[in-house]
């Protein structure tokens, strides 16, 4: 049951972190490490689309879509929210998806899991055969059309969101090309992100793009690294996984601090749930949905500290255990939101991300 690797103190705190990730670690005093994490069921799309969604049963809006709705734009040239290369399994869309939350607050999905950040883009975003003028007639007699329908309708703020889709579309085919390019990043910039390296490229692209969007104003951006589902060959692939993602989540780190964003911008990150202690005979773990770890930093957490615990065993979360209730909870704090008063009316009822459940974990609080 111990691990292959050793985990070694880092920084000022102390903070023990895995000698896979070295220079993440040089970042120790910066990490909050939330090791009482729980979650209900060891199954991936269930307990993906809850970790997104707060429910695993019902089509609920997703975390991106409810920060969006309560904080509102700050560009509006480009989406509030924005998934890149997301996995079109376990849940697809329903993970960045605004279920009855106005269309609006959907997710703006770039690529899809395994393309290259090159080839990403959003389906459709330009009309090659109009040109900007032709485009904006073209619009605008869609609109009035959309407009008489919303006035008629009962349920106008829904068709209201999809006006302010069109239009968010039709001025992102300017804004969005810019964005995603990467013209004008030094080539330092490039190789700390690990940019060029071909077992860091992948990866060290969509934490540079998430910078770049953050900078431009972008509420909510994730970024995905699958295949961490290591039922056998552990040491190779976890070796493989946390070298891919080591340098480019430094750099984000170190990149978001130099230019004063990190106090301004949360990082989250973790899975859906985590492994068991035992490793198999194929040299592998099972799911373990029990007990495992998140981490986060920037945005008003502590870092450098250590909160909740499993058993002795590393099976089940017994300190400070925080369910994805719990987290969204915390998240949507820490982002100026309180997630009993974050709510939406839909067929009759409230809703809100968190349900009936969730509690901020002020222990972590800076």
């Amino acid at each position: 049951m111990q691990s292959p690797w050793k985990f070694n103190k880092h920084g000022q705190s102390g903070l023990e972190i895995s000698e896979l990730y070295p220079q993440l670690s040089k970042h120790a005093d910066k990490l909050c490490v939330l090791n009482g994490m729980y979650a209900d069921i060891p199954n991936h799309p269930q307990c993906f689309v809850q970790l997104h969604t707060g429910s695993f049963q019902f089509v609920r809006p997703s975390l991106g879509s409810w920060a969006l709705y309560g904080l509102g734009t700050e560009n509006q040239n480009l989406p509030g929210f924005v998934t890149i290369n997301p996995p079109s399994r376990v849940g697809g869309a329903q993970n960045y998806g605004n279920a009855f939350l106005p269309a609006i607050y959907q997710g703006s999905r770039i690529g899809s899991l395994g393309q290259s950040l090159q080839e990403a883009k959003i389906e459709n975003l330009g009309n090659p055969r109009l040109g900007e003028m032709e485009q904006r007639k073209q619009l605008d007699f869609i609109q009035s059309m959309n407009r008489d329908f919303r006035d008629r309708d009962r349920e106008g703020s829904q068709i209201e969101g999809v006006i302010e889709s069109y239009e968010l579309a039709f001025r992102m085919q300017s804004a969005l090309p810019e964005v995603m390019g990467l013209k004008g990043e030094k080539q330092s910039t490039l190789e700390a992100y690990g940019i060029g390296n071909t077992k860091t490229d992948a990866f060290g692209r969509q934490c540079l793009m998430a910078r770049r969007l953050v900078e431009k104003g972008v509420r909510f951006v994730e970024i995905t690294h699958s295949s961490w589902d290591q039922h056998g060959s552990l040491k190779k692939k976890l070796g493989d996984n946390c070298m891919a993602t080591d340098r480019p989540l430094a750099a984000l780190l170190a990149d978001l601090e130099q230019r004063n964003l990190l106090e301004d911008t949360l990082i989250v990150w973790g899975g859906e749930f985590g492994r068991t202690p035992h490793i198999k005979k194929a040299d592998g773990r099972d799911h373990n949905s029990t007990g495992f770890t998140f981490w986060m930093a920037g945005g008003g957490v502590k870092g450098g500290m250590r909160h909740g615990a499993t058993d002795e065993h590393g099976i089940k979360a017994v300190e400070g255990r925080m369910h994805f209730h719990d987290l969204h909870a915390t998240i949507l704090h820490l982002l100026g939101l309180d997630h009993e008063r974050l709510t939406y009316t839909y067929a009759g009822r409230e809703f809100r991300l968190t349900d009936v459940y969730g509690k901020v974990a002020r222990e972590i609080l800076a």
